[in-house]
């Protein structure tokens, strides 16, 4: 293997990721200080958070006779120290399979070394350390730098150094398996695409889906579920249980150094070496018969038959056949394309992680009058959260193929209608979904989940229709390594108009209710209407006004396109 081929690799993939912006766009100009800020903002993080940690423990252990049974420094040091390697590899196993996501739909960077002068080998092992690059590598610089600092000053730093190895050692495992993933996920969704057409889609959506649902549930379930404070000795006796996972080894490794079992670290270090290697080579195994595999995506029209387009649902409903075409182009766009899976993944969170901590809080969800934050969070804020991020990326997630909308005969109203009604019926669906769930593990009357639900549709109504004026102000349309479908400056304005916008919304109902509920009294039906109109009269007259609103600048974004 040469390594300069594979540094010349990772130089093209780091600067095809970025973003060129400016007139000249042939030229490259990089500031080195500024192209790797995360690098250094992570460092800092981490020494930082290295003293305050030492500090914080210092006056913990000054005052030790105050805590029964507090374990000495020294091991309770190293009990953190054997569980940062696992923690490190499942953040750094999503962060690679978040950014394989939001880089699928951008090929050029990725076909170009195919035809380049290296081998299988060179190639996997400089994707496999791509994968790295940015939050993966950051996380794990900061984590270092902090188990440095705090080993430094508390005389543990062979401890620390190893534990810094591990954590590198981890990061490589975790990017060499979503190598794998990738790679197998690529094959498997072209036989499927043979085999049963349309329902390969499906399969990738809900699959990745699935994953991230069972990933968080259980991060919250050893997070709140088992209280924050034993959250490193559960894990380590997870460790211990699970020593035949391969993926651990390196943890029990430094586990077995650190409590003098010399002969056993040697076997797991052993052991996670050859198991690296495995992977390693797999993964070129895989990418030698399956790297340049691309799945159909085109279906022919059988020979004979004469195209005649159907009215369909969207047409019965009123909308027109461009009107409909723009539909449905939205909902094949969020469903087909692996880069937008990242905005399915925030309404899965935004449901998980209240849940979960509600559970650990109180022990019971469904009884606890303290878990109406939680339950309110769960109802009302990922269909919201859901409408606000599809209004921002709306307009820019048609990239640079957008010419098409200029060069199409859509009107500005056409336009706005038709996005207005796709952000509003899937955010509608997030909110079925989220209220099902709610109901579910909290009981609430029929009254107040009716009422919520309506509740709910107000405030995503109202906050899409804002956004939507802000993905029209903000779009961008460049495809880098990571789209981002809306300008930085502008989807910040854009969280703060939103958050504005649905408090202003829920303020009725949530002061008619909350008044009820904290000061004993029982939420009548008359607390519940009076507060759902007024509600719904304040959504309908910002969405009116913002409507009006988008037909404008919708006008003015597309003359703009003929000039």
């Amino acid at each position: 293997m040469n390594w300069k081929n594979v540094l010349f690799l990772l130089r093209v993939e780091r600067k095809s990721g970025r973003l060129i912006r400016g007139i000249k766009a042939t030229r490259y100009r990089e500031n080195r200080f500024i192209a790797y800020w995360p690098y250094w903002v992570a460092l800092i993080l981490g020494v930082v958070g290295g003293v305050i940690a030492n500090l914080a423990v210092s006056s913990i252990y000054s005052g030790s006779t105050a805590i029964p049974n507090l374990p000495a420094l020294t091991t309770g040091t190293l009990s953190v120290f054997v569980t940062l390697p696992t923690i490190t590899l499942v953040f750094c196993f999503v962060f690679t399979l978040l950014q394989q996501i939001q880089a699928a739909g951008v090929k050029a960077a990725g076909q170009v070394m195919y035809w380049l002068p290296v081998t299988w080998q060179e190639q996997t092992m400089a994707s496999i350390l791509s994968n790295l690059l940015g939050l993966p590598i950051a996380l794990v610089l900061g984590i270092g730098a902090g188990v440095m600092v705090f080993g430094a000053l508390n005389g543990l730093i062979l401890q620390a150094f190893l534990t810094c190895f591990a954590l590198l050692a981890t990061a490589f495992l975790a990017s060499a398996t979503t190598e794998i993933l990738r790679l197998l996920q690529m094959r498997f969704v072209g036989a499927v695409y043979k085999s049963s057409g349309r329902a390969a889609i499906w399969v990738r959506l809900i699959g990745t889906l699935f994953f991230f649902v069972v990933f968080y549930t259980a991060y919250s379930y050893v997070v709140y579920g088992t209280g924050a404070l034993t959250f490193f000795t559960t894990l380590q006796q997870i460790q211990s249980v699970a020593w035949f996972v391969p993926f651990i080894w390196l943890a029990l490794a430094i586990g077995n150094i650190f409590g003098g079992l010399y002969l056993q670290a040697l076997a797991y270090l052993a052991s996670s070496a050859l198991f690296i290697a495995a992977l390693y080579y797999l993964a070129v195994l895989l990418n030698q018969r399956f790297g340049l595999y691309e799945p159909p995506a085109i279906r022919l029209q059988k020979s004979g038959a004469i195209y005649a387009p159907k009215t369909g649902l969207l047409g019965k409903l009123g909308f027109s056949t461009a009107e409909a075409a723009l539909i449905r182009k939205d909902l094949r766009a969020f469903t087909r394309r692996r880069e937008m899976i990242s905005v399915f993944i925030v309404p899965i969170i935004m449901i998980v992680l209240p849940l979960t901590q509600s559970i650990g809080v109180s022990g019971n969800a469904a009884s606890s009058q303290s878990n109406f934050v939680f339950s309110g969070i769960i109802f009302l804020l990922p269909a919201t959260f859901m409408a606000l991020l599809l209004g921002e990326v709306m307009i820019g997630e048609e990239g640079q193929a957008v010419w098409r909308i200029y060069a199409s005969p859509i009107s500005p109203k056409s336009l706005v209608k038709s996005k207005t009604f796709f952000l509003t019926v899937f955010s509608t669906v997030i909110l079925l979904i989220s209220c099902v769930i709610g109901v579910i593990f909290y009981h609430p009357t029929v009254q107040v989940a009716i009422a919520v639900f309506l509740e709910g549709f107000f405030a995503l109504l109202a906050v899409g229709i804002v956004a939507l004026t802000i993905g029209f102000k903000g779009p961008d349309f460049s495809q880098s390594r990571r789209a981002r479908m809306v300008r930085q400056e502008w989807s910040l304005i854009g969280l703060v108009v939103g958050a504005i916008v649905g408090l202003f919304v829920l303020a009725p109902l949530l002061l008619s209710v909350g008044l009820s509920l904290f000061t004993g009294g029982i939420i009548g039906f008359f607390n519940l209407a009076l507060g759902v109109g007024i509600s719904a009269a304040i959504s309908l007259g910002i969405s009116i006004v913002f409507y009006r609103i988008n037909l404008g600048i919708a006008a003015e974004f597309l003359k703009k396109a003929q000039i």
